[in-house]
Order: C-alpha cells, then sequence, then structure tokens
C-alpha cells in the first residue's frame, strides 16, 4: 500500500452563492512532483490556500506524513513543512536577501538585537543549496525576476520544507531560466521534498512533472500518470472537450492592406529597419525569441516609445504617431503583455476600466458608463457578478477581456495583441481566440505576438519571425511550421 506524504480527502468549502471545492482528493508521495491542473476557477487556488491555513475547509479530512491534521493554519502549514512559491512574488524590495529569506525569524542575540553574522551564514547555506549566483547580502530590488523567485525557494526550503507549492512559475521566466528552475525542482526531489506543480504550460507539466490531479469547476476529476497519457487527453479532463476544437475556423475574408510599416527603427537598437504589412480582416503573428524586438516594435507603433526613423501608413495615408493619444486617435490600440501593470487600472471596477477610453466623452455619466460596461460584459462574457467589482478579483482570461472591451468601446480599426494568452487557463484561451477571430471577421487588422507557436498557427494567417531586432522572414500560413519558425528565429534564415 502507498505511503503518502499528503492527503487530502473529501475537502469541500462554500463561499457565499459559490461552492468552491466538492469533495475533491489530492494525494502526494514524498520527493513526488506534482501537477494540479484545472481551469481558472475550477478550485486549485482554493485547495491550496486550504493547504496553507489561510481557508478552513467546510468538510474533508487533511493527513499529513501519517498523522491527520485538525484546524491547520498558516503557523501550522508552516511547521509542517509546506511553502509557497507565488506566482506574485511577495517580497520586501528593499532588504536583503538573507532579511527575506528568514523573515519573521530573525536570529537575534539577545535582548531583541538580531545577529547578522548568523543571519549571513544561514542564508548563505540555503543559497549554496540552490547554487545561486547572488550572495546573502544583496537587496532584493536589485535581483532579476529568475533569482527574487529563487530566494522564494529558498524562503520555503528554509523552513525545511517537505511540501512546495510552485504557482504559474514560469509565468516572467526566460527559457534558460526555467531550464535552471526544472534542475532545482529535481534536486530537491532528490532529497525527498515533493512539488505541487499549477501551471497551464502543458508542455511544462509533461517535461517536469509525473502525475497530475485535475479539477474541473471545484470538483475531483481524476489522477493520472503522465507517461500514460498524452496532451490531448489532458486537456480534456481539463475543459471537457478536444484539443482540435481549441481554435476557431477561421472564416473572415482578408481584404485590401490597411497598415504599411517601412523601415521602422529605434534609438535603442532592439529595432532595426523593420517593414511589414497588415491587411483588413488580417490575422498577422509575430514570432521570435525572447529579446527579438516583437514587443519594441508594437510599443513604436503605438507610440510608447519614441522611433528613431521610419514611415507609417494607415489606409494608405502617413500618420505621425508620437504618443499613445495619437496611435490611439488614428484607431491604432495594443493589449499590453502585462495587463495587470499597464492594461488594467486594478484597482478601480469593471465599469470604471472598460469606460477609461471614453472618459472624455461621458463627462462622467454613471448611467451610461454602467450600460456600456454591461454591455461588454455580455458580449465578451465576462464572469462577473457586478460591474462594479474591483478588476483585481477577476482571473486572468476575465481581465484580458475587460482590456478588450476597453478598446473595444473606443471603437479601433488596428487591435494588437501582445501575448494575449499569457496565464490563462486552456478555456480562456479558445474564448480569446473566438473573439480575436470576431474581430477579424468585423474587418479589423489583428497583430498578435506570441511565444506559443501552435498558438500562431492555428489562428494566424500570416506570420513575421523576428531576431535580433530584424524580420528575418515571412510566411504564410500554409507554409508555416514549427521547424521554419525556429529556424527563422534561431538562425535568422540564414
Amino acid at each position: 500500500m502507498t505511503e503518502y506524504l499528503l492527503k487530502m480527502e473529501n475537502i469541500s468549502k462554500i463561499f457565499p452563492g459559490v461552492k468552491a471545492l466538492n469533495q475533491v482528493g489530492l494525494k502526494i508521495e514524498k520527493g513526488e512532483i506534482h501537477a494540479l491542473l484545472g481551469e481558472n476557477g475550477a478550485g486549485k487556488s482554493t485547495l491550496m490556500k486550504i493547504l496553507g491555513g489561510i481557508h478552513k475547509p467546510d468538510e474533508g479530512d487533511i493527513y499529513f506524513a501519517g498523522e491527520k491534521i485538525n484546524d491547520i493554519t498558516p503557523d501550522i502549514s508552516k511547521r509542517l513543512g509546506i511553502g509557497f512559491v507565488h506566482q506574485e512574488l511577495n517580497l520586501a524590495e528593499d532588504l536583503s536577501v538573507a532579511e527575506n529569506i528568514f523573515m519573521g525569524r530573525l536570529p537575534e542575540k539577545g535582548l531583541g538585537i538580531i545577529d547578522y553574522k548568523k543571519l549571513h551564514e544561514d542564508a548563505t547555506q540555503v543559497l549554496n543549496d540552490l547554487e545561486t549566483s547572488f550572495t546573502s547580502k544583496v537587496l532584493v530590488s536589485n535581483l532579476t525576476t529568475a533569482n527574487k523567485q529563487l530566494v522564494e525557494i529558498a524562503k520555503a526550503i528554509s523552513l525545511d520544507a517537505q511540501v512546495i507549492i510552485f504557482d504559474e512559475p514560469t509565468t516572467s521566466l526566460s527559457d534558460k531560466d526555467v531550464e535552471n528552475l526544472f534542475k532545482i525542482i529535481r534536486r530537491l526531489q532528490k532529497k525527498g521534498v515533493a512539488s505541487i506543480y499549477v501551471s497551464h504550460r502543458m508542455n511544462e507539466i509533461f517535461e517536469i512533472c509525473e502525475k497530475a490531479t485535475v479539477l474541473r469547476d471545484g470538483c475531483y476529476i481524476d489522477t493520472v500518470d503522465l507517461k500514460d497519457v498524452d496532451i490531448n487527453q489532458i486537456i480534456k479532463m481539463i475543459v471537457g472537450r478536444e484539443l482540435s476544437d481549441f481554435y476557431p475556423e477561421k472564416s473572415a475574408t482578408i481584404k485590401e492592406v490597411f497598415l504599411e510599416v517601412a523601415d521602422l527603427s529605434d534609438s535603442n537598437g532592439k529595432v532595426k529597419n523593420i517593414s511589414f504589412h497588415a491587411r483588413k480582416g488580417e490575422i498577422l503573428g509575430f514570432s521570435g525569441l525572447v529579446g527579438a524586438g516583437r514587443t519594441e516594435v508594437m510599443r513604436l507603433l503605438f507610440g510608447a516609445d519614441p522611433s528613431q526613423s521610419g514611415v507609417i501608413k494607415i489606409d494608405g495615408k502617413i500618420v505621425n504617431i508620437s504618443s499613445p493619444v495619437a496611435a490611439i486617435n488614428s484607431g491604432i490600440c495594443l493589449l499590453t503583455e502585462d495587463r495587470k501593470h499597464q492594461g488594467l487600472a486594478l484597482g478601480m471596477s469593471v465599469l470604471d476600466n472598460i469606460n477609461l477610453t471614453q472618459l472624455d466623452t461621458f463627462v462622467l455619466n454613471k448611467k451610461k458608463m454602467t450600460d456600456v460596461a454591461k454591455k461588454y460584459k455580455e458580449s465578451l462574457k465576462i464572469k462577473v457578478h457586478n460591474v462594479a467589482q474591483a478588476a483585481s478579483s477577476l482571473s486572468g482570461g476575465n481581465q484580458q477581456k475587460i482590456v478588450l472591451g476597453k478598446w473595444l468601446n473606443k471603437d479601433a480599426s488596428i487591435f494588437i495583441f501582445d501575448e494575449p494568452t499569457k496565464g490563462i487557463d486552456v478555456g480562456a484561451k479558445t474564448e480569446i481566440y473566438e473573439i480575436i477571430n470576431d474581430l477579424a471577421k468585423k474587418g479589423k487588422t489583428i497583430i498578435v505576438i506570441s511565444s506559443e507557436i501552435p498558438e500562431l498557427l492555428g489562428i494566424a494567417d500570416r506570420i513575421y519571425v523576428m531576431c535580433e531586432g530584424r524580420i528575418t522572414g515571412e510566411l504564410s500560413r500554409e507554409d508555416a511550421n514549427p521547424e521554419s519558425i525556429m529556424e527563422l528565429s534561431i538562425l535568422g534564415g540564414s
């Protein structure tokens, strides 16, 4: 009989008006790397918050190392050795790495005096286990995103963690950083540390995890050995449909060229003489590795950064785009990769966010603003009880729809989507694709930047590939494939 380090049995949790979890189970063996999968709203976060002692289950039992745990609290969770590496890093930027690792547990000499010598010795020992390139004394604010994440992992290890929950850990990491993270998780595994890996990235799940538990609509679906299933079977469990149903059939009529860009460059050398065109009704893809310059091109096109040279034509006429306001007035909108910081006012309501582009015309007419917000809530299927609800409380997919509603409200003619499905579950991705497809049917000009090659192959009519600030190739829908895109991304077509 298998001995489990962690068992959660028949866990149920009800919030006002919502049954978040209904008789859910999770079993983890010592040293196991176990994926927890499901769409946003499936119950993953609630289950992990119960494990962390943040929420109390209404029903069910938790066993750790064979012992039943009653009334789990955050302190009890930490004492058991349950650590969290959150998607949104929770660090004190102006403190040292060592102070962050042992925050709330700083060693003392006595009389409340901190023993900094011991603090840095203890922190150095943990950092050495992770083979980090930075010291315990550096300020967290001076670290890269990947290294900040290592500090979060060090915090968990310093608690003598036996189980570490990784929540969407690779969202902001480069391929090299992801590879390094996986090495660390495997080293922890050899020491008997179990990992619960929460992610929407299926390729990562199959690379790093051994088993997967799937939740859907707050219910337990199944636990499977990943070597016995394929990606299509997993996705069908998550969303209840086949992978082949992911991308909507393209039915828009592609018309005349609407946007022309010639010899566009910036002063930083990240964009070098870029020329391309896009048509009405067309979904134009941009591919390339991290740092290829795709986002920088779109920021120039939107007037967010100054261009050094180049000509932009819209509908045959040269336009001077010196600022985002000028771009918006020319009918261009940009849905940024970082929707939380650049696309949304998180502290504001859904209503206010959708109406941000029209405040000058409404003169704060609350009724009209409410009607508009409700209109896009329905048409975009934004899952929110009330448009007065804060944007920060919604899932990534619904936040992306709010940003889109904001621009639809402005009636733009050119839509630039920068990583439109980043951090979004597989079900919400399909909804975003359908919205993009509908915009193309209406004759809008669509540009999509994506690091996911299958995504571009699934939705784009034509793809430009970039490498080191230059366009290295143009591929039709018929000619595009993963090999040709990667060759142009890495070798520049040479």
